[in-house]
């Protein structure tokens, strides 16, 4: 994995193969807290769930990392926290964010990892950190923004993880 970018709240890394995707998820997992919501954002094979189990590997769970897209949220319980993974690729409107009382999930003791934001509208709480993953020729391209101050502190250590 190589990097570009600054500390300014942006973080941008070639990934060249799904083992590049999860050291990026494991990266994430050392700087992100609880209370955090992460957007994760690209095309359908872009490395979303892949870079979600590396990030859960990270943490210590050594279960099946599978995508929640039928089961719209997968739980992963820590000692500490919980972390929620959603996938609302299925949503065909945003009230349906509403209606399936996912925004308790989002609260202080929680780290929300969300893929395809874009189907919960502006219901969806707003993220920390969006991570948005390029497919490319060969591999793909991570762009890692920070959105809040919190976020840019996270994304500000992903240099020195």
């Amino acid at each position: 994995m190589s990097h570009d970018g600054d500390d300014s709240g942006e973080f941008v890394a070639t990934l060249s193969d799904d083992a590049a995707t999860q050291a990026l998820g494991a990266r994430l997992a050392r700087v992100l807290t609880p209370g955090l919501s992460v957007w994760l954002r690209g095309d359908l094979g872009a490395g979303k769930t892949t870079l979600t189990r590396g990030l859960l590997r990270e943490l210590g769970f050594s279960g099946r990392v599978k995508s929640p897209t039928y089961t719209l949220v997968e739980l992963y319980p820590f000692s500490s926290f919980n972390l929620y993974h959603f996938d609302l690729y299925r949503f065909a409107d945003p009230d349906e964010w509403e209606d399936a009382g996912f925004r308790e999930y989002f609260n202080n003791t929680s780290l929300c990892l969300v893929e395809w934001p874009e189907r919960g509208g502006a219901l969806l709480p707003q993220p920390d950190v969006q991570v948005s993953l390029d497919i490319l020729d060969e591999g793909r391209t991570a762009r890692v923004l920070g959105l809040t101050e919190e976020g840019r502190q996270c994304v500000a250590h992903l240099y020195i993880s």
